[in-house]
């Protein structure tokens, strides 16, 4: 599947739960409420992306590049972030309990409300 087809499909809302889209580039792209939970989103480009009320949890954003994105509302319960650029990006009253975020980078990130809840913070940058 293509990136355009990839992005359609999320649009549409199509079940992506469990879904390998290591290193895909979903830059900018409108993912709100899409259904990504255990999805292999690592070392994705999700840079711009309006992931706003997504359930992304249990999935695999290791490595991926999320800055400037709209995480806001979303659940990420689960979500391995480790070693994610999360600069900018707004998590505003999102779900991050249990979620691993070692070695992130959450410089200049909103974190208004954020529920952080057992969250792994090793060497985050904030």
């Amino acid at each position: 599947m293509n990136r355009n087809e990839t992005l359609k499909a999320i649009k549409n809302g199509v079940d992506l739960n469990g879904v390998d889209l290591r290193w895909a580039n979903l830059s900018g792209a409108d993912l709100s409420g899409a259904n990504l939970s255990g999805a292999d989103l690592s070392g994705a480009d999700l840079r711009d992306t309006d992931l706003c009320g997504a359930d992304l949890r249990d999935t695999d954003l290791g490595d991926a590049n999320l800055s400037q994105a709209d995480l806001s509302r979303a659940n990420l319960s689960g979500a391995d972030l480790s070693r994610a650029n999360l600069s900018w990006v707004n998590l505003s009253d999102a779900n991050l309990s249990d979620a691993n975020l070692s070695d992130a980078n959450l410089s200049d990130a909103n974190l208004s409300w954020v529920n952080l809840h057992n969250s792994n913070l090793k060497n985050t940058k904030f």
